[in-house]
């Protein structure tokens, strides 16, 4: 009998240590000094979730859009408006700077820009949700030459989830192709395959 209460109040005890030591990590993450894990354990689910790879929608579920009236300013104060690449292949990515999977994503998309910039076919509109003094210092500390743009009107209804990164790949129709919510690897060939089978 002593065996039984002994085991039980064991099992009580653990049970009671994990519950604490859990409710500890929480309060430890969402403090000031738990920025340093927080911030380490959010770059490795970056990493991971960046080898993922996009597909494209099945044909059956491509969403056209409503609308292409989209006014968007860029990083060095030029207008465009979506309505101005019909007929092309469209790769919008809806991102900001303080976001680490965004961030951790970057380098694939700077890799698949090198490879159609020179392609008048294809547009590439990374739309930043930011502070355009931010964008640019982000920009310049990595390296990066991507075409940057900031929301000037309400997004077309089919191109807002809410969510960062997103990222969207219109066909010369005009429908979504690709609907991607979250990191992945751009740079993929298969990828830049696909694109191609879009021109």
């Amino acid at each position: 009998m002593l065996q039984i209460i002994k085991r039980v109040n064991m099992q009580f005890i653990n049970r009671n240590l994990s519950n604490i030591l859990f409710f500890l990590f929480i309060i430890f993450l969402f403090t000031p000094f738990g920025l340093p894990v927080r911030t380490f354990f959010i770059k490795q689910v970056a990493f991971v979730t960046t080898h993922l790879i996009p597909v494209e929608a099945d044909i059956d579920e491509r969403v056209a859009l409503s609308t292409f009236n989209w006014d968007l300013k860029g990083i060095s104060g030029e207008k465009i408006n979506l309505a101005d690449f019909k007929n092309k292949v469209v790769v919008i990515n809806v991102w900001a700077t303080w976001c680490p999977p965004c961030i951790a994503e970057m380098p694939s998309f700077q890799n698949l820009y090198n490879e159609f910039k020179g392609n008048k076919e294809v547009v590439f509109l990374f739309v930043a949700n930011d502070d355009s003094v931010k964008v640019k210092k982000f920009l310049t500390k990595n390296g990066y030459n991507l075409p940057v743009y900031f929301s000037v009107s309400s997004a077309p209804a089919e191109l807002s989830t809410g969510s960062l990164p997103t990222t969207y790949i219109l066909n010369r129709e005009g429908n979504i192709v690709v609907n991607k919510i979250g990191a992945a690897d751009w740079s993929n060939p298969n990828i830049k395959e696909f694109i191609k089978s879009l021109i």
